[in-house]
């Protein structure tokens, strides 16, 4: 085998590659520092910077490309999610990306429940086409929303359920896929086989047939085992059979093979009927060691899965907003300790009755093991998903512990006996405490596979720890006769232990196979066979060399900036973590690369990627390039800050600040706060534009506009006259393809007398039933309708209001307050990077604030993104505790509503609905959580029959869809989702909160959107 080559000696071929590449094939290509460093990771600790990255459009860019590196002696690694566990998509070769273009469906056979598909293919989207037969692909991985299939056939993936349908390797029927010399062979049933594939076949029967006593000895006997090549194919060892009739398929070779023998170009899948009905008993213990000795009795009742999840998860998704809810359905009692562990057991069949007597057999069956009364059942399919979802989001949402200590993927997939699953636990534990560290697990209980991850600090002594603990626990697997890879495949972190698996007769043997499929070893060197070791410090994300660039962040960071007890999983005080950025670092590396941002079946992450499918437009992407750019990795030329690069600006320009990956990213990593960072720098650097400047004072000049006479008129005139928006495209930049807000003259704060009633101090207010209600700039001065809409609804239910507003007096004294005599958010200034002058007049309205705060007087907001500032921002610009205490008593006008209609203080009449209701929740609604209680209030209006628009960001996100390099990506995004379904209900009202939605569904749909406040009032 050749050695694997270095990427210094490949950079010589670098500028070749890149040049024949983009002359012989239609694909992207990719060779600077920051379009590699985003395809150098992978899920896993580690880090290699590729040649270049390609991104082909076709199949024939493919076939290209390998002949052109073949020539060159270039390596070729394929990519699908770039969501593997252990190190297996990273490595210094040409990266080739099929996720963007290979996903489409080659052939459907719905008599023979086969499904052929390109590598590019994610399991979720597959199912989601499938599921109107009643079939489904039922490998579900728990990364299913953006695993692609050839991913997850490199890696032999299996699933939650593979207790009822086996791995990957069983699910597979054939694949056709191009060898290292270029040509296509077609991989399926070996008795049929023929040319190339027939050849490869005999040769590896051959080796098979001579090493039959070894294979018996040293493969497994369990059914999750996926180290090395399936070299047993022609002599099964696995507990459950390869083919149900006994045949061999030479595909099988290949699942599991993790790019190192071919590249996949496309795949025949067996499919199964979609289970008709499921239910779910969640098992709560108090003891770790009982809930793995249970799991053995529980699979004989039938299950098609038990899953374990630990205390250390349960605490953590109850720590996440998106979680809470959800993992609280599970547990016997929320508000008692929370259990050492619980085991989802789900049962499914064609009918829904006997599953109901699963329930009360697992019931019964924990009776009798002396846990009567331990079983929360759950028949609801709705919760089970949702319950579903969590379990999925377990190995992310355990990476959520802030300081550099991590729970560290090496030895999670080992695969014990049932039986000697409690007792294999109880001595990994001990094995833990022994290297000062404890266990973060979540199980397979039913096939006897561990998801565990100690916690270790790989920038310090983490490494050493790692190569004890793996010496260790596998010393256990042996005495268990497990399998040492059961689920993740080996990679970069468990390529060594193959041999200590097999032995050196079965490891030569491998050897040969990769030799034959690949004489020159240009496919994904350094896996499976000639692996590194696995501490090998030189291929980590985070080596010794390892430094961040010494920086004063604009917001504060200093959360993120602790460590934390391996043990304990307390952290130290904010700032006392040692990072360099004061936070902003450690903010960053959050991400580790799990990809949960590449979903497209729910909820709003990531509406850019969501568009482009590019890398870079992803919230991974970004995160990746800040944190090489934070440690002077990437080539950043002549500019000062690492934060105001070009390379930062290349990956935030599509960042819409949406939000959404506040709450929906597993590990918490806020892009919308580091983009105000980017912004930040990035001005400084370039200064602002007449745009920018628009956008930002808008607030300060928008009661000027208005109170000069026909100037609003005049300025409106560019919404009719289209050489006027050209002009203004020409010299500003906003798209003369988009209207503007319409001005007024008489807006809500033209008369004084007028806001006269609603001005009350804390202490007048506390004494009556009061609230504050903020009146932003755009339902002030644009859209003040919603205002009095909102005032009408509040007045009616009989609270006393008080709208912030500045004294003449004060405002005359001070210079920079003469243009406004309102208070602001600063949102629009922290758009444009502005983050000084926020503060100054964010601080000016917390400090007016405070005193009702502290009086507990509700602080009622219309406007999402100004609302959700006082909630968010506020907290990290240096405030402290006044700002705390205004954000627990912020909230949305439907949010107060809600609450005040649960706990009995209201009861709105409102009339009945002639027409249902749609309604499309901001981003920064669904970032909170204050979706629900819109739904809850619009539900009161009786027959409004409101339903929720499923969708990702509307697209405008501010002035985003208002800038002419962006008009197309917002069209695209309002049009993935939210403008068809408006366009399906053609009578119903539309509601939308934010005043930038409501602009997008006026602009693409010719429909006026409401503001809840104006629905609820027309109720009345």
């Amino acid at each position: 085998m050749n050695k694997p080559l270095d990427l210094k000696e490949l950079m010589v071929d670098q500028a070749a590659l890149a040049k024949r590449l983009r002359q012989e094939t239609s694909g992207e290509v990719m060779t600077d520092s920051a379009s590699r460093g985003r395809y150098a990771t992978d899920a896993s600790i580690y880090q290699a910077m590729p040649v270049a990255v390609f991104v082909p459009k076709t199949a024939e860019d493919i076939a290209t490309a390998i002949q052109i590196a073949a020539e060159l002696g270039v390596p070729i690694l394929p990519r699908g999610g770039g969501t593997s566990q252990c190190g297996q998509t990273t490595g210094a070769a040409l990266v080739i990306d099929n996720s963007k273009y290979f996903r489409n469906i080659l052939d459907l056979n719905l008599d023979k429940a086969y499904v052929e598909v390109e590598p590019g293919m994610v399991l979720d989207h597959l199912n989601g086409s499938l599921k109107q037969h009643g079939l489904w692909y039922p490998v579900d991985v728990s990364t299913a929303g953006q695993a692609t299939i050839g991913g997850m056939a490199g890696n032999n993936s299996c699933g939650s359920r593979s207790i009822a349908y086996g791995n990957m390797v069983h699910n597979v029927l054939g694949i056709n896929a191009w060898l290292a010399n270029g040509q296509i062979a077609e991989f399926g049933n070996y008795a049929n086989s023929s040319g190339v594939a027939k050849q490869l076949g005999d040769f590896v029967k051959g080796l098979a047939t001579t090493l039959q006593p070894e294979i018996e000895t040293h493969f497994p006997k369990v059914l999750r085992r996926v180290a090395g090549y399936n070299l047993d194919i022609f002599h099964p060892q696995s507990e459950l059979p390869y083919t149900q009739d006994g045949s061999v398929n030479l595909s099988h070779l290949l699942v599991g093979s993790e790019g190192t023998l071919t590249y996949f170009k496309s795949l025949k899948l067996k499919l199964a009927p979609l289970p008709k009905h499921k239910v779910l008993g969640i098992v709560n213990f108090a003891s770790f060691y009982k809930a793995m000795d249970s799991a053995q009795h529980i699979v004989k009742l039938g299950p098609t899965a038990v899953e374990l999840v630990d205390r250390t998860m349960i605490d953590l998704a109850r720590s996440n907003p998106s979680f809470k809810k959800t993992i609280e359905t599970a547990l016997i009692d929320h508000t008692a300790q929370t259990p050492e562990a619980i085991l989802l057991v789900e049962f499914s069949g064609e009918a829904h009755a006997p599953l109901l007597e699963k329930l009360k057999a697992l019931e019964e069956l924990m009776g009798d093991l002396g846990l009567a009364g331990s079983v929360v059942p759950m028949p609801d399919a709705s919760l089970q998903k949702n319950l579903w979802e969590v379990r999925k989001a377990g190995l992310n949402i355990m990476m959520s512990l802030k300081g550099d200590g991590k729970p560290v993927s090496f030895i999670e997939d080992c695969a014990v006996p049932l039986e000697s699953l409690a007792d294999y636990t109880q001595a990994l534990t001990d094995v833990f405490s022994k290297y000062g560290s404890r266990g973060t697990w979540y199980a397979h209980a039913s096939v006897g596979t561990l998801h565990v991850r100690p916690i270790l600090d790989m920038r310090r002594d983490g490494a050493q720890k790692m190569r004890a603990v793996a010496e260790e626990a596998s010393a256990l697997v042996r005495k268990y006769k497990g399998a040492y890879s059961g689920e993740h495949g080996d990679g970069l972190c468990r390529g060594e232990w193959i041999s200590w698996q097999f032995g050196p007769k079965i490891t030569e043997a491998l050897a040969e196979i990769k030799t034959t499929f690949d004489p020159k070893g240009l496919f994904n060197p350094g896996k499976i066979i000639n692996p590194p070791k696995m501490d090998d410090a030189s291929n980590f994300r985070f080596p010794p060399s390892y430094k961040v660039i010494p920086l004063q962040p604009a917001l504060d960071w200093s959360a993120w900036n602790v460590q934390n007890n391996p043990v304990t999983e307390e952290t130290s005080a904010p700032g006392t973590g040692g990072d360099p950025a004061m936070g902003l670092a450690k903010a960053v590396e959050m991400c580790n690369n799990n990809g949960h941002c590449r979903k497209f079946d729910a909820e709003v992450m990531c509406p850019s990627y969501r568009v482009t499918r590019d890398e870079k437009h992803l919230t991974r992407g970004r995160a990746n390039t800040l944190r090489l750019a934070l440690s002077n990795q990437l080539d950043m030329k002549d500019e000062l800050s690492p934060l105001g690069s070009d390379a930062i600006k290349e990956v935030m320009e599509l960042c819409v600040s949406c939000k959404a990956c506040r709450r929906e990213c597993p590990t918490g990593v806020d892009m919308a706060k580091m983009k105000i960072e980017f912004l930040s720098a990035y001005k400084k650097r370039v200064g602002h534009s007449l745009r920018d400047l628009a956008v930002a004072y808008l607030p300060k000049y928008a009661g000027t506009i208005s109170s000069i006479p026909l100037l609003p008129a005049l300025l409106n005139l560019r919404n009719h006259i289209a050489p006027i928006a050209k002009l203004q495209e020409w010299i500003m930049g906003i798209s003369a393809q988009r209207s503007l807000p319409i001005w007024k003259s008489n807006t809500f704060w033209s008369n004084p007398k007028a806001i006269t009633p609603y001005q009350y101090s804390a202490d007048e207010l506390s004494k009556q039933k009061g609230v504050v209600l903020l009146a932003d700039t755009f339902n002030a001065y644009f859209e003040d309708e919603n205002l009095i809409a909102a005032i009408k609804v509040l007045t009616a239910a009989g609270y006393q209001i008080h709208i912030p507003h500045k004294s003449q007096s004060k405002a005359a004294n001070t210079e920079k307050n003469a243009c406004s005599k309102e208070f602001c958010c600063g949102r629009t200034y922290l758009a444009a990077g502005m983050v000084d002058k926020a503060k100054e007049t964010l601080g000016e309205l917390v400090n007016h604030l405070a005193p009702y705060a502290d009086k507990n007087i509700p602080i009622i907001g219309l406007e999402p993104s100004c609302l959700f500032t006082l909630k968010d921002e506020a907290l990290v610009m240096g405030f402290g505790e006044r700002a705390v205490t205004i954000s627990q008593h912020a909230q949305l006008l439907e949010e107060f509503l809600a609450n005040e209609v649960k706990a009995g203080k209201l009861n709105l009449n409102l009339k009945a609905a002639s027409k249902p209701v749609l309604f499309h929740g901001h981003c920064h609604q669904k970032s909170f959580a204050a979706v629900t209680p819109a739904m809850e209030l619009l539900k009161l209006i009786p027959n409004a029959e409101p339903k929720l628009i499923e969708s990702s960001c509307c697209g405008m996100a501010g002035s985003f869809g208002y800038e002419a390099e962006h008009i197309e990506v917002s069209k695209q995004m309002a049009e993935a989702s939210l403008l068809p379904s408006i366009r399906k209900s053609p009578d119903s009202w539309v509601v939308a909160d934010g005043t930038s939605c409501r602009h997008q569904i006026a602009d693409g749909t010719q429909r006026e959107a409401v503001h809840i406040a104006k629905i609820l009032a027309a109720h009345l």
